[in-house]
């Protein structure tokens, strides 16, 4: 069902919390008319922070533009006629508001659409039955949502009794005065002949009596409603601690846990807008608190009574300032982070925001934030609020800039768009540490005022741990820093301490995550793929996953000793099979045409019981990032006998010439994927359509894949004669008579049964380049 639709049967204070999102800068009757188009439009799809994206932006305002002129020409009748004079209008004035910042338009939506969808979610949860089915966030919600309504309710209670206890002191210091009247007319009875004094002194004498009788009892009921006040503070006090240590201690550090895992492909982490107006209302509610206790410290200085109420409103004001400076220096964060691998001379972006910003008007005077690139020893020191001013490891170009308050979602955030990372200056490395082990973290920091400089705060924030590169060649290895700390990082702790060592199903939990996302697939590693992954990270031949589910992987095992008999780490190989996969096999992966992770002992088990031509897809073990065709065929040395022959691996510079999906199209002999299905059947929808005929005389060339062993003649379709390869020119059809390539005489296979695919890719290119010269230069290059 729409959003719409749904939203517009929302009640009570949901409905006026919809209502609210709508005014001049998106009028609600806009939302109404064109609330189908709305909806469909990849308002997603724009990057807020981009400022390349302004065009999206803009060609989605001057859509919406014309759909409402559309919608007003439509509109017929009495009725029709007025209807179609607003939507002009509103026309019109989106077009004035937002043709220079068509952005601000999309965030402006975007905002609407969530807030709705959160709206009419959290009304559908509260409205099904008691005994239904109600997850672990919607009982969270409903929690926090029935503490600020208790804090509500006792903030209105001590803002009565407040009232109450400023209207009886008020009538106290009438009655104090009134005593003081009375003291001043029985001093000035002295000066009257005694028979006027003894007339008048004795009423008098009463009167005052009664009165200091009663400003005695008085006093004492002052006394009792301010403590009564004051602690009734204190446990108004004591809830919105409790309620704030719950939204910044559970709910932001769960966020920023999603925001880490983000960063190695896991879900992403969410929009900040429910944690915005949580912290809002607990801002709200802690400052009416605080105008509360410093209006009864005035009464109090107004009216000082003996007692303890003066230590008691001095605690009380130095625990809401301990509140509230909580509040304000949690809720700055990076809300984009920057990125974790950081190349020196390359622009990067990042996003800063204070979640209270717009509660406490800190955009009256926007505060500007200042980026600085430091070390983890220095990341330390400013925990331990050591003295580390002016530190930093190296130099941000444009790293400094001023808040903004964006009126339509009421956020106050920082966007560094072109940030460059000019220089770095490395610490002493310890050990076998190397310069992509090492971490930085970037620090934004700000000032700013709140309630007219009431309270000035300081406040400082450290992104994710960065890794600085200088070359394209180190971010393999960075990448695996970075995987190692978002994955395994514990909440809280020093920067930016790891464990050494990690249980096997832990690590393979974020190889999965990071696999997902970096190929864009659903399809992650099966229990099998895993299986060989741990053979290959433990060097074991055990196929049973239970061997594997207590044991540890250290980081040296991870990605700084070589594997067995190879030149590279663990991590650099599955790295290399994910940027194969990514760029140039992620369609067959999802297929499923790709085993992968096989060795090619599993291989020869497998395919030996299919019949010829059978063959699979996997990894190479001894060549980072490449993947080999395996199948099964005859012995040409033994009659009878069958064997499992494996091409050298193709890697992505073998992709780039020629794709995969092409190259078994290429082969012949290659019938079957395994287990049994026809190779057309799977890879036909990628081929590349054959090339067209020749033009003014030339043949445009074609490079194709050829295992000369296996290169069986098949009927030519036009002519009837043998051809080594489908849809080849004649020049390529007849090499033995035309001379267009030497005849093999030696094998092109390897010791292990591989082919050399660089010999047979030479062929290819002795062919592309016999068919770029003239016609005639060939023919007579032939008959000479």
């Amino acid at each position: 069902m729409a959003v719409w639709i749904q939203a517009q049967q929302l009640q009570g204070d949901a409905l006026h919390q919809m209502q609210s999102l709508y005014g001049q800068h998106f009028p609600i009757e806009v939302r109404h008319y064109l609330s189908q188009w709305i909806e469909g439009q990849m308002w997603d799809s724009v990057d807020l922070e981009n400022p390349q994206e302004e065009f999206k932006a803009k060609r989605l305002l001057d859509s919406l533009i014309q759909e409402l002129q559309k919608k007003a020409e439509h509109q017929v009748g009495e009725d029709g006629f007025l209807l179609k004079i607003k939507l002009g209008h509103y026309a019109s004035q989106l077009k004035s508001t937002y043709d220079r910042c068509p952005l601000e338009l999309v965030r402006c939506i975007k905002h609407i659409l969530y807030t709705e969808q959160r709206l009419v979610q959290e009304a559908t949860n509260s409205s099904s039955p008691v005994g239904g089915m109600m997850d672990s966030m919607s009982q969270k919600y409903q929690q926090i949502n029935q503490a600020f309504e208790e804090l509500r309710v006792l903030t209105q209670d001590t803002e009565n009794d407040l009232r109450k206890l400023q209207h009886n002191q008020e009538y106290f210091i009438i009655q104090y005065q009134e005593s003081l009247r009375i003291q001043a007319q029985l001093s000035s009875l002295a000066t009257l002949p005694p028979a006027d004094r003894l007339l008048r002194e004795p009423s008098l004498q009463s009167k005052r009596a009664t009165v200091e009788a009663w400003l005695t009892r008085e006093a004492n009921t002052l006394q009792k409603y301010r403590l009564d006040l004051a602690e009734k503070h204190q446990n108004t006090l004591q809830l919105l601690r409790k309620q704030q240590t719950v939204i910044l201690d559970d709910e932001l550090i769960q966020w920023k846990r999603r925001q880490q895992l983000a960063g190695n492909g896991g879900p992403h982490e969410g929009g900040l807008d429910v944690l915005q107006s949580w912290c809002e209302k607990l801002a709200e509610m802690i400052w009416q608190n605080r105008q509360q206790i410093r209006r009864a410290e005035h009464l109090r200085q107004q009216l000082p009574i003996p007692g303890p109420i003066e230590e008691l409103l001095t605690e009380l004001n130095s625990t809401i300032t301990d509140i509230i400076s909580a509040l304000v220096t949690s809720t700055f964060i990076i809300e984009k982070q920057p990125p974790q691998v950081l190349k020196t001379q390359t622009k990067f972006a990042a996003t800063v925001r204070l979640l209270v910003g717009g509660k406490l008007t800190v955009h009256m005077n926007p505060p500007q934030v200042k980026a600085t690139i430091i070390s983890e020893q220095q990341a330390k020191a400013l925990l331990k609020n050591e003295n580390t001013r002016n530190d930093s490891s190296g130099e941000i170009l444009n790293n400094n800039c001023v808040m903004e308050y964006h009126q339509t979602t009421g956020t106050l955030s920082a966007h560094f768009r072109n940030m460059s990372l000019k220089r770095i200056k490395r610490s002493d490395r310890r050990g076998a540490e190397s310069v992509t082990e090492e971490k930085f973290t970037i620090l934004f920091e700000s000032q700013f005022s709140v309630g007219g400089n009431e309270l000035v705060f300081q406040v400082k924030t450290l992104s994710l741990p960065v890794v600085v590169i200088v070359h394209g060649s180190q971010d393999n290895n960075a990448t695996a820093t970075v995987l190692w700390d978002n994955a395994f990082a514990e909440p809280g702790r020093v920067p930016f301490i790891v464990p050494d060592k990690v249980m096997w199903p832990q690590l393979c939990e974020a190889l999965n995550m990071k696999y997902k996302a970096e190929v864009q697939s659903n399809r992650g590693l099966s229990e099998e793929n895993l299986v060989f992954l741990a053979q290959k990270a433990f060097t074991s031949s055990s196929i049973n996953p239970e061997d594997y589910r207590n044991l540890t992987m250290s980081w040296s095992q991870f990605n700084r000793e070589s594997l067995p008999g190879r030149n590279f780490t663990f991590w650099q190989w599955f790295d290399g099979v994910m940027e194969l996969t990514k760029k140039h096999l992620k369609p067959h992966w999802n297929d499923g045409a790709i085993l992968g992770f096989v060795n090619k002992q599993q291989a020869q088990e497998m395919l030996m019981s299919k019949p010829n031509g059978t063959f699979l897809l996997r990894f190479s073990d001894s060549e980072i990032g490449g993947i080999t065709i395996a199948w099964v065929a005859d012995n040409p040395s033994k009659a009878g006998e069958r064997m499992v022959w494996n091409l050298m691996p193709f890697t992505t510079k073998d992709f780039s010439i020629r794709s995969l999906s092409d190259r078994i199209s290429d082969l012949n002999h290659l019938l079957f994927l395994y287990p049994d299905r026809p190779k057309d059947e799977v890879f036909s929808k990628y081929y590349t359509p054959p090339l067209s005929k020749a033009v003014d005389g030339y043949v445009k060339p074609q490079i194709k894949q050829v295992v000369p062993e296996f290169a069986t003649a098949s009927p030519d379709p036009i002519g009837g004669n043998p051809t080594y390869m489908d849809q080849a020119s004649p020049a390529v059809s007849h090499p033995h008579n035309y001379g267009i390539y030497p005849t093999m005489s030696d094998s092109m296979l390897d010791a292990d049964g591989e082919f050399d695919l660089d010999d047979t890719m030479d062929v290819a290119r002795h062919v592309e380049e016999l068919l770029r010269r003239p016609m005639e230069t060939q023919w007579s290059g032939q008959q000479s």
